[in-house]
């Protein structure tokens, strides 16, 4: 038997894009950078449109050669179905490749609109969703966009835009979450680009507003976007909460995980970082949600950096994260996941620390999902024991030479607390018990006065009718008043 115990290792070239563009993936989308995968992902739609109208070409002959063979006279030309087909499915194309350029050209459908600065407290248009426009975060949001743009010459313009996108979604609430995050990020493309060519490439101030265009929009999608009912989100968030549940038992040994719990800073950060996990699911914006992770991110290098007295490694940090998300088995994790990834700026998790810190949740998490008794040097036989509750790890004292920290005083801690609570408990059953029998005491005590009771009012009651003659006394003597 070996002493040296295995850690959990990650190559930090495992969290770049697959393609080698230097970006971070995400397992979202198949360990691909959000400009790679979409790149990818145009290329696998338009192979499958040449397909389909191969398919529809093929189809169409089929029909014609079956329809002239049981041609019939009638006196208007019947339309085939695939011509129905046809027509449905150019109309579809049509709209698809102008879901989003319609919001940056002039329309002439449209009549002009009253041409006042920021119209955003006017009454809503019949395309207005008057529910989610009374919001209060909503609303708060608006103003808060509204006073970001105000100070730049094409504020207006940005704000009607984005408005104008906002309003569409709402129709758009049967489609794919996908089609949905297609939609939003070519919205995001097309304005980033405009503003690039505004600013003349100033960096810094298109991000800073892309990052309030993110905070209007998806504060006033959050509602239709998180969570969507066209997915499977909801189920995958009670499988990953059910899973983390099943692995209570998993001890920061096996995780091999270079955190002092004993020190009360370390414990401090531990419970900060906990915190801040959970409270990631109680933001509506993208960039807030990131936010959470990455302030979680730094109390584990903190905590780390006091336990170890140096610098945290990458090893270190994965570990221990994995292991603060089985302590907080955060809500709606999954759908926390797939919202960031299908709606933040792209930009954002491409690159800095927010981008490093989400993919390394993404790992955590696709860790947990496929954990087993080897990921944790455990038998076969033990994780499905533990899994099971049929039985609780145990760490004999005689394997200290471990490699990862020892264990053995703070697994003493925790066997000396379990015998506390067990004390507890029976003194706890002991007073229970004492209790119902000074309840059945006091029960027999208030018959045995009830029946003493009735027992005096009826000897009382016989006296009284066997002193007949009372009745014959004279009245009782009335006070008299003197004089003086």
């Amino acid at each position: 038997m070996t002493s040296q115990r295995r850690g959990i290792h990650l190559d930090q070239s495992e969290l770049l894009c697959k393609k080698g563009c230097g970006f971070y993936g995400n397992t979202g989308w198949q360990g691909l950078c959000s400009k790679c995968w979409r790149e990818e992902n145009q290329r696998e739609k338009q192979k499958q449109i040449q397909e389909d109208w191969a398919l529809a070409e093929r189809l169409q002959r089929e029909e014609e050669e079956a329809y002239s063979k049981h041609q019939k006279a009638q006196s208007q030309p019947t339309i085939t179905p695939f011509s129905k087909f046809e027509e449905r499915k150019t109309k579809e194309k049509s709209s698809k490749v102008n879901t989003v350029t319609k919001f940056f050209t002039p329309s002439t459908k449209t009549p002009p609109k009253k041409d006042t600065p920021f119209d955003a407290h006017s009454s809503p248009s019949p395309s207005s969703s008057t529910s989610r426009h009374s919001s209060v975060s909503s609303d708060y949001a608006t103003r808060e966009f509204i006073d970001f743009l105000k100070p730049l010459k094409s504020g207006r313009e940005i704000f009607k835009q984005c408005r104008a996108f906002t309003e569409s979604m709402v129709y758009k609430r049967d489609m794919g979450a996908d089609e949905l995050s297609e939609c939003v990020q070519d919205f995001y493309q097309n304005l980033s680009d405009r503003l690039h060519t505004q600013f003349k490439g100033s960096s810094d101030h298109v991000e800073s507003v892309m990052d309030e265009v993110e905070k209007y929009m998806m504060t006033r999608l959050y509602k239709d976007v998180f969570c969507p009912e066209t997915t499977d989100d909801e189920r995958k968030d009670l499988a990953i909460q059910k899973r983390i549940r099943a692995l209570h038992w998993v001890t920061i040994e096996m995780l091999c995980v270079p955190v002092d719990e004993e020190i009360a800073e370390v414990s401090d950060s531990v419970v900060k970082a906990i915190t801040d996990v959970i409270e990631m699911d109680s933001k509506c914006v993208p960039k807030e949600k990131l936010a959470c992770i990455t302030r979680c991110s730094k109390h584990i290098f903190n905590a780390i950096k006091i336990s170890k007295k140096e610098a945290a490694s990458a090893d270190d940090f994965l570990p221990t994260l994995i292991y603060i998300v089985l302590k907080a088995n955060p809500p709606r994790l999954q759908s926390n996941i797939q919202y960031i990834t299908r709606f933040s700026n792209p930009s954002r998790l491409m690159t800095g620390e927010d981008g490093y810190y989400f993919t390394n949740l993404c790992c955590a998490v696709a860790f947990i999902e496929k954990l087993d008794g080897q990921s944790l040097n455990l038998s076969s036989e033990e994780f499905d024991l533990y899994m099971s509750g049929q039985a609780s790890p145990h760490w004999p004292q005689s394997t200290g030479a471990s490699s990862c920290s020892p264990g053995s005083a703070a697994l003493s801690q925790v066997h000396k607390r379990l015998d506390v609570l067990t004390g507890l408990g029976e003194r706890q059953e002991r007073v229970m018990e004492k209790a119902r029998q000074l309840e059945s005491d006091l029960i027999d005590w208030t018959d045995e006065v009830e029946q003493k009771v009735q027992s005096v009012l009826e000897t009382s009651s016989a006296i009284d009718s066997d002193n007949v003659e009372n009745e014959h006394l004279p009245p009782p003597l009335l006070p008299q008043v003197f004089a003086g």
